[in-house]
């Protein structure tokens, strides 16, 4: 197949061909369409999204290998299509193949953290927690594991969320020496962009310095936080917007 090196890839044609792939019942009418108007918007579209959110965690061997399997689980939801419900053949497959990486990009970064933490021999003990070096302890996730699960893609719902939050942080916690804590983890979020060390006892002594509180008190602000985060982050990767 000739892949011609339009900018707009995924065109009108492209939806056309997948509605007459969809009503075609010849298999090899259906291949030649696959792959004469079909493939190659398939093959632009996965990989713009995995460079454009740099889904660059991967059990495969290279990015093409991901790719290609991100094009395979595409061509299994090609039936699912229907242009009656008013959906765009681009947004619709844009949206599945988006969250596909998600989950695969998710899955892989939390097996690297983990084998990272295992790995690390530096333990300190602190206030009855340990601490591994630089790393990450994902025994008890906190803020810091909050901070460096965040892809590009998920950084448009972790600002609305650190807005939420902040709108609401009196109704979400009356008192005000908790509502202080979640402020200083709210605003290593604003900062996070900023923030090159993920080390769980910097970020512990950084949130000390705004409020004078024990680590077991920052830990129970930090773990309600992170449950109000996971909520809302199933919502929108199933929905695709937030619930706020």
């Amino acid at each position: 197949m000739t892949e011609t090196k339009n900018k707009n890839y995924f065109t009108h044609d492209t939806e056309l061909a997948i509605i007459a792939y969809n009503n075609s019942e010849d298999f090899s009418e259906r291949n030649k369409i696959y792959n004469t108007r079909i493939h190659y918007p398939f093959f632009k579209l996965t990989q713009n999204l995995i460079h454009t959110f740099k889904f660059y965690y991967t059990e495969e061997t290279n990015l093409e290998d991901l790719q290609h399997e991100v094009i395979t689980f595409l061509l299994t939801k090609l039936h699912k299509f229907d242009p009656t419900n008013g959906a765009k053949a681009y947004s619709y497959f844009g949206t599945i193949a988006k969250r596909y990486l998600i989950a695969s990009n998710q899955k892989n970064y939390k097996k690297r953290m983990e084998l990272l933490s295992l790995e690390n021999l530096n333990i300190e003990q602190e206030d009855g927690e340990y601490v591994y070096g630089d790393t990450v302890d994902h025994t008890n996730k906190n803020p810091e594991t909050l901070l460096v699960e965040a892809t590009e893609d998920s950084n448009a719902f972790l600002d609305a969320y650190v807005e939420h939050c902040t709108d609401k942080i009196y109704e979400l916690f009356p008192n005000q020496e908790d509502a202080q804590v979640a402020d200083a983890i709210l605003n290593l979020f604003r900062k996070r962009e900023k923030i090159s060390i993920f080390n769980k006892k910097a970020l512990y002594i950084y949130i000390r310095e705004q409020v004078d509180i024990k680590t077991p008190r920052i830990t129970k602000i930090a773990n309600e936080l992170r449950d109000l985060y996971k909520k809302h982050y199933i919502f929108y990767l199933e929905n695709g917007y937030t619930n706020f």
